[in-house]
């Protein structure tokens, strides 16, 4: 399943470099402690709603050992990706749009991730119900975490 993820999360990693973005004629410069900051800040809100939805996979649905790790699998899948989007952006993910490959990218391999999940291709599978229930879950992560990141940098303006 690492091995998977890993080939998965190539695909979007290397568009990346495609995204639309504001570029300046002139080196930027970074704040690294804003860097650091905001990434610990996303990784943080990310490992609670991994462990949440481990929780959630084991000890209310009860999911057997083979299947909640296809389940965990699907949710690193598809909320991986949709980091990349939180991430790329002071503002909501949505200003500006991603690039069209990039975006592309990444929703093919969450939907191929959803195949071999649902399918069982060389892992447990876990079907339809909770493969929506994981898309559902992540997507509502996402939602959540990209407003939560806009407000933690409104935070971080105001304090200097």
């Amino acid at each position: 399943m690492i091995v998977l993820l890993a080939i998965l999360n190539d695909a979007p990693i290397m568009t990346i470099a495609y995204d639309n973005v504001k570029y300046s004629l002139k080196p930027e410069e970074w704040n690294m402690r804003e860097v650091v900051r905001v990434s610990t800040f996303l990784g943080i809100l990310g490992v609670i709603a991994s462990f949440l939805i481990y929780y959630i996979g084991a000890r209310v649905l009860y999911l057997s050992p083979g299947v909640l790790q296809s389940f965990i699998f699907l949710k690193l899948a598809v909320a991986g990706h949709l980091t990349i989007f939180v991430a790329r952006t002071r503002g909501h993910f949505w200003s500006p749009p991603p690039g069209k490959l990039l975006f592309w990218s990444a929703v093919i391999t969450k939907l191929l991730a959803t195949f071999i999940a649902v399918y069982g291709i060389y892992i447990s599978p876990i079907g339809w119900k909770l493969a929506g229930f994981i898309w559902i879950y992540a997507l509502t992560a996402f939602v959540l975490t990209d407003y939560l990141k806009v407000g933690f940098y409104k935070l971080m303006d105001r304090r200097g």
